[in-house]
Order: structure tokens, then C-alpha cells, then sequence
């Protein structure tokens, strides 16, 4: 085995940044503007205050949001922030999404992901700050609004206190011209500017206000811990969820639409074959079959008559080159570690001097693994388009939406900026909504039609077309000294480079292309949580990159949700194998890392920690990623049913908290989906077609599998870390070590007894 360690830096102007911040652009450090007009929509009686709000003359607070709202919460939070540096009553503040803008790129997502866009020869962290204002530079100046990375709060909470700031500001002007004083001596409360007794309403003042200019200077609050923020306030979004009016993409109804079902081949170079577009045309109900190079579609009065109108016409396709198996797909990550070339993301100490006879130490391997998951949201891939007149009007959630704007455009023949997108709410997505395929789809529907179109993947479509979770195998190595601690560890992964793969397609390329292009390079992403919190003297990180015909991508927590299961449950063998209790074997290694080590000790007084005995089925595992920390302590057993699940209780440090109860739905619904990834969530291929075509067959957890979840914050007054993904990663390693405990048989592979024990 070959094994590469240098690193290879690079001049300013040979940094390539790609996908979503634009493939093949060579920065060229030019002067582009620093300011942006706002996006928002203006109705009558509405004033704008930059791009983040609005205020209307009946006194509504409107907040304009780019970021999808899927359940995360993330409409109210930001909104919460705002409305609380506005000094806004909450029952006055609603939410309305916005096209996508420069004003709202995600610098931070662009920083956190730009290993995917820059050639695998150079680490961005080598090169120093100008590496990130170029990477911002180039976020900014190609659009890069994008959801994801538990990124929304820590990027725009700053953004978003300025914006309110400001409109504060012109507000307090406003009534200071009346009443004829300095606008710094007025304040606002509750949707009133007040000057002593004085007091003057938003909407009294909207109008005016908007006309002024803001100070230079924001005089944003000296605490981001304002009114509001920190509230259990009401989500703005349930009430529509609740009475059934909030709005989907498949709830779009427009004038003379039709409604379509697609079928394509498998991933790869596919062409379509043949299919009997006589008998479909004959379902009621059918109008049209349109078919493309990969892919044919049915048009109908209503959905379910397309999608027949496909089973009857039983499109055939032909799959050139090689297809997914997964026995080709072990095969291929055994050979990726055993002959490949790795390349390591953190090397430190001589994890080879401790395996000599000399060094006195105790030697032990492992090797785990985790299958392809599929994201399996509620919602399957759902887009309504209209074209007329070179002109498109699209219709769905995104989590690049400038970047389904391009892909829309390109189908169709026409410039991004006649594509005027609507973003709709997401029900889930797990990271699904970063494919944009169906708008592509979608558009050329309407454009070839004549007439608008809903285009609604079926459940199988969807799975068959997912960028899933990649396969992934890791070979580990620990050695314990004398004393029972870790001597060295050593860390190999095998798996593709997933975000690689998706810059390759964000940008216009073929799923097959960006397998080929990616297949042997470096990803340091894909080592994201591989690198433990643990102080140890000795360690190798390294990955190896494998090419496999079958499309990654982004999914919930990223690479932490398998890494991390590969060295929690690593670490509770080495425990067991040194003797020591699970907790007390952590606890040992983290210094430098309280707030992680304040979650177990929290976790593990909570839950009734009992060193994990045998027979106790209790299990621990920690994790921390995107600013945050989580310890989990499970208890499960396996019974003639498979594996039970009968708690799981947590302990989190995310910091400052916006809102309470959002952050502990948003920690619960983490571990719900850590548990779905621990026993089931998966699929095996055969002939390039994924085994699994139905939720029923991934082995989701059913409501009376969920056992009892207790999450518990320690409050905290540092900045808000990422919440979305934190609940994901410990779960699994969490439950294995439990099964350990319960069983005495240590599980190694995801999901959990999938090979048997």
C-alpha cells in the first residue's frame, strides 16, 4: 500500500472554485459590488428595510427568509432573532420566503465545503485567511444561498441582528422627528418606538421610516440574549401545518395544469431503450408522453393516471458500463484499503512504534462498516413549473435553489434570470433537496406541453435517483499500554468522496461523470468525525478514496453519522479490552475538551450510568460537530423481533439557545433518524437498481418502536453551534455498545445486524 502524506500548496491564482460557487472559475480578485438591492416582494401598504424585512402600515413585521424551511424550525428562529432586535411583538411577526440573493450567501456552508470544490492536491486550511475571503468572495458573487451544514443560525444570526438594527434605527428616527429629540434617546418594546411616556407604533411610523437612511454605525444591542430571544415562542409555521394550509410543491394548482410521473434507467450511462407509448396513451385521463434520451414521463389530468399510464407502457432501458452491486461494492472498499493509495488528514506521533513487539503494548483490529442509506423524507421529489415565452415560473424547495434555477434554465434553453422561482416548504428532505434533477425534468415538461406541470416523483423513482449516504469501510487498529490506555490509534476509511461527487453535479455534471472525475481523489469531508475528541499521542487518520457506480451525496450529518459510529464503538472495545469502565476510559482522554466532558458526566447522571455491566443493555457514546457537543446514554436488547430500543436519554451543549423547545424538537427528531440509520434506512443493489424500492422495506422505526427520548441543554452563554445533525451521530454506537453490554456480541456493521450476529 502506497501512502501519500505531502501537501502541495498553491498561488492565489491557481485556486479553481466550483459547483455552487462556479465551476471552473479562476478567481481573478477583481472589484464586483459590495451591496445588493433587496429581493422581497412589495404589496401595497408594505415598506422594505433592507433585505431581511419588511414592515406594513397595519403594523405586520414581515421577515424574509432564504433558507428552507423542512421541519427544523429554522422560519421561526431566524425570525425570532430579528423580531427580538427589532423589538417586535411576536404576534405581529409573520415569515415569507425569498428568491435567492447575494445578500443571503452562506459563507460559512461555502468555508465548512470548499475541500469539495478545489482541486484534492490543495487544503484550504493551508492557505490562510485569504483562502476564506475568497471562498466568501466567491460565495457571494455566485450566489451560493444553500441549507445545510447546521449552518442556518451560526451564519445569519449576526446578518440578521444588523438588518434589525437598522430598521430599529429608522424607526427611532422617524418618531424622533415627531417628537423632536435625538432618535438615540428612543428605544422599542413590543412593536412600539417609546421615548419616556412617549409611545408610536410600527405602523404609525413604517412609511416614513423607510424613506431615512441608517447610521454608519448599527446600534445593534450589546446582547444577543435580547426580549425574545431564548423564548419558548410559538413556531410560525405549525398553524398552516396544522389545519392543512401550508403549502408543498405538490399543492401547487394552476390553470389548464397537467400532472406528470417519470421513470429513468439506472445511474450511470442509460439510455432508454423502447417503451409502449400506444398503450399508455390509451388510460383515461393521459394527454401526452414525453420521453428524453434517459428518461420518459407520462402527462395526465391527475397524477395517478400518469403514474399507470408508465406501468403499462414498461419503459425499457440499457445500462452501459458498470452497474452497482453490492457485493462488487464490498469487494471494492476491501481493495480500496488493502491496495489503494490513502491520504491522511491528521497525522500525530508514531502509531507504528507502538505496534512493535518492543513498544510492550497490546494490539487490536476491527473492521466496521456502514451499507448505503437512502434519505427517505416524507415528501418525495415534487416540483410545478410554467413556461410561457421564454419566461419559467417554478415551484419547489431546494436547499440550492440558484442552483435549481440553472438547471431549469439549461433544460429549457433560456438565462437564469428568466427563471423566477417560488420556494415551498419541505416535508423533510435529510439533505435530499440538494438534488435538483426535477426541475431540469419538470421544466422541459412544461416547455414541450405548451402548459403548466406538476411533476411528482413516485416513492420508487425517488429512491432509484437518490444520491444515498456512501458506503463505507473502516480498518481499525488500537495498541494499550501497560496501564490500559491508548497508545496509538490508527483510522482507515474507505468510502467515495461523496460532496466531491455532488459539487461535480451541481454544476450541470452527469452523475456518472462525477463518480469517474471523483473516484480516486482525496476528501477531507469524508473523514468529518473521524478524527476523535480524545487525547491521544499516537493516531493516523486517513481516507481512501473508492470510486463505486452508484451516486453520493449529502445526507444528515454528513460523514460524522458513520464515523462517528466507527470510533465510538471502536473506543468501547478498546475499554472493555483494557478492563476499564466505558465512561471512566473517555473521561480519562478528554482533556482540554470540558463542555464534551461536562455532556457525558450530565448524561451519565441522568440516565443512571452503571459503568455499563454486563447484562445492564446500557450503552455510551459521545460526539461533537458544528460547535456542538452531545453525550447519549441507550438501553436496548435484542429479542425475537430484532433489535428494542427501550430509551435514549441525552445531555447537549449548543450554547446560546434562540429557542428552547425548537432546539429540543430539532435534538429529538436527530435521534429518531440516529435510530432509523442504526436498524434499517438502508439498501442493498443488484444490476445498478437499489433492492429497496418502498418505505416498508427500509426498516424504519414505527411510533411503537420509538422508545423514550430525554434530552437535557446545559445553558450556556457561548455562541449557538449547529443543532440540526447533532442528535444523528452518537446514536448508533450508542445502541451497539448497549447491545455489547446486553448480549456480549459487538456489532460492526450499519445498520445493526444486518450481517447477523
Amino acid at each position: 500500500m502506497k501512502q501519500e502524506r505531502g501537501r502541495e500548496g498553491i498561488s492565489r491564482r491557481a485556486l479553481f472554485i466550483g459547483g455552487g460557487l462556479g465551476i471552473g472559475l479562476l478567481l481573478s480578485w477583481q472589484l464586483w459590488p459590495r451591496k445588493y438591492p433587496p429581493n422581497m416582494g412589495q404589496a401595497k401598504g408594505e415598506h422594505i428595510f433592507g433585505p431581511w424585512l419588511k414592515i406594513a402600515e397595519d403594523g405586520k413585521v414581515i421577515v424574509g427568509l432564504p433558507q428552507q424551511e423542512s421541519g427544523q424550525g429554522v422560519y421561526t428562529a431566524l425570525a425570532q432573532i430579528i423580531a427580538g432586535e427589532l423589538g417586535a411583538d411576536w404576534r405581529t411577526v409573520a415569515v415569507q420566503p425569498v428568491m435567492p440573493s447575494p445578500n443571503f450567501a452562506n459563507h460559512l456552508l461555502a468555508r465548512d465545503w470548499a475541500p469539495a470544490f478545489v482541486s484534492s492536491k490543495f487544503d484550504p486550511a493551508s492557505g490562510g485567511e485569504w483562502v476564506e475571503s475568497a471562498v466568501d468572495w466567491a460565495a457571494t458573487r455566485n450566489n451560493f444561498v444553500a441549507t445545510g451544514g447546521s449552518t442556518s443560525i451560526r451564519q445569519f444570526e449576526q446578518p440578521c441582528r444588523e438588518a434589525a438594527a437598522a430598521a430599529r434605527a429608522l424607526l427611532c428616527m422617524a418618531a424622533a422627528e415627531r417628537w423632536d429629540t435625538q432618535w438615540e434617546n428612543c428605544d422599542t418594546e413590543k412593536g412600539f418606538v417609546v421615548f419616556g411616556k412617549k409611545r408610536l407604533s410600527f405602523a404609525e411610523l413604517a412609511a416614513g421610516a423607510a424613506l431615512m437612511t441608517p447610521p454608519r454605525v448599527l446600534p445593534v444591542r450589546p446582547n444577543a440574549a435580547n426580549a425574545l430571544s431564548g423564548q419558548d415562542l410559538p413556531r410560525l409555521d405549525s398553524p398552516a401545518k396544522v389545519d392543512g394550509s401550508a403549502n408543498f410543491a405538490g399543492d401547487v394548482r394552476l390553470p389548464n395544469m397537467l400532472f406528470a410521473s417519470v421513470r429513468a434507467g439506472p445511474i450511470g450511462a442509460t439510455k432508454l431503450k423502447s417503451f409502449n407509448k400506444k398503450a399508455g396513451r390509451k388510460i383515461a385521463g393521459v394527454v401526452s408522453v414525453i420521453s428524453e434520451n434517459g428518461w420518459v414521463a407520462a402527462l395526465a389530468s391527475n397524477w395517478w393516471a400518469a403514474n399507470r399510464a408508465l406501468d403499462i407502457m414498461a419503459p425499457v432501458f440499457e445500462a452501459r458500463g458498470t452497474v452497482a452491486n453490492s457485493g462488487k461494492i464490498a469487494a471494492a472498499l476491501d481493495r480500496a484499503i488493502s491496495q489503494g493509495k490513502g491520504r491522511s488528514l491528521k497525522v500525530e506521533g508514531s502509531v507504528e512504534a507502538t505496534l512493535s513487539k518492543d513498544a510492550g503494548t497490546r494490539v487490536f483490529r476491527a473492521d466496521y462498516s456502514a451499507a448505503a442509506a437512502l434519505h427517505a423524507p416524507l415528501e418525495t421529489r415534487s416540483a410545478t413549473a410554467h413556461y410561457r415565452e421564454g419566461r419559467l415560473q417554478l415551484w419547489m424547495a431546494s436547499q440550492t435553489p440558484d442552483s435549481a434555477c440553472a438547471a431549469a434554465a439549461e433544460a429549457v434553453g433560456i438565462e437564469p434570470r428568466n427563471v423566477i422561482l417560488h420556494p415551498m416548504l419541505a416535508g423533510g428532505s435529510f439533505d435530499r433537496n440538494f438534488d435538483n434533477q426535477i426541475a431540469a425534468q419538470v421544466a422541459v415538461l412544461s416547455q414541450r406541453s405548451g402548459r403548466p406541470v406538476q411533476l411528482i416523483w413516485s416513492r420508487p423513482e425517488d429512491i432509484m435517483r437518490d444520491h444515498v449516504r456512501p458506503p463505507a469501510l473502516a480498518r481499525m487498529t488500537g495498541t494499550l499500554n501497560h496501564l490500559g490506555q491508548v497508545a496509538g490509534l490508527s483510522v482507515k476509511v474507505s468510502s467515495p468522496s461523496a460532496l466531491r461527487q455532488w459539487a461535480g453535479r451541481l454544476d450541470g455534471g452527469s452523475a456518472s461523470e462525477a463518480i469517474a472525475n471523483t473516484a480516486d481523489e482525496f476528501d477531507p469531508l469524508a473523514l468529518a468525525g473521524a478524527v476523535p475528541p480524545y487525547n491521544i499521542a499516537n493516531i493516523t487518520v486517513d481516507h481512501f478514496p473508492v470510486g463505486l457506480p452508484v451516486p453520493v451525496g449529502p445526507y444528515r450529518a454528513q460523514a460524522h453519522g458513520i464515523n462517528a459510529f466507527f470510533i465510538e464503538s471502536f473506543i468501547d472495545e478498546l475499554a472493555y479490552k483494557a478492563g476499564i469502565e466505558p465512561l471512566s476510559f473517555r473521561m480519562q482522554m478528554l482533556s482540554g475538551q470540558p463542555r464534551l466532558a461536562r455532556c457525558l458526566t450530565g448524561v451519565s447522571a441522568m440516565a443512571g450510568w452503571d459503568g455499563g455491566l454486563a447484562g445492564s443493555s446500557k450503552g455510551i457514546a459521545c460526539h461533537s460537530m458544528a460547535g456542538s457537543h452531545i453525550a447519549i446514554v441507550a438501553i436496548a436488547k435484542t429479542t425475537e423481533q430484532g433489535v428494542r430500543v427501550e430509551s435514549i436519554s441525552a445531555t447537549v451543549d449548543c450554547g446560546r439557545l434562540i429557542n428552547p423547545d425548537i432546539a429540543r424538537q430539532v435534538v429529538e427528531g436527530g435521534i429518531v433518524f440516529g435510530l432509523a440509520q442504526a436498524l434499517g434506512g438502508s439498501t442493498e443493489f443488484d444490476a445498478g437498481l437499489p433492492l429497496a424500492r418502498r418505505l416498508r422495506e427500509l426498516d424504519l422505526p414505527l411510533l411503537g418502536d420509538t422508545p423514550e427520548i430525554v434530552v437535557e441543554f446545559i445553558r450556556s452563554e457561548e455562541e449557538p453551534g449547529g443543532l440540526s445533525e447533532l442528535g444523528v451521530p452518537a446514536v448508533a454506537p450508542a445502541i451497539a455498545n448497549a447491545l455489547f453490554s446486553a448480549s456480549g456480541a459487538r456489532l460492526r456493521d450499519l445498520p445493526l445486524l444486518s450481517r447477523g450476529m
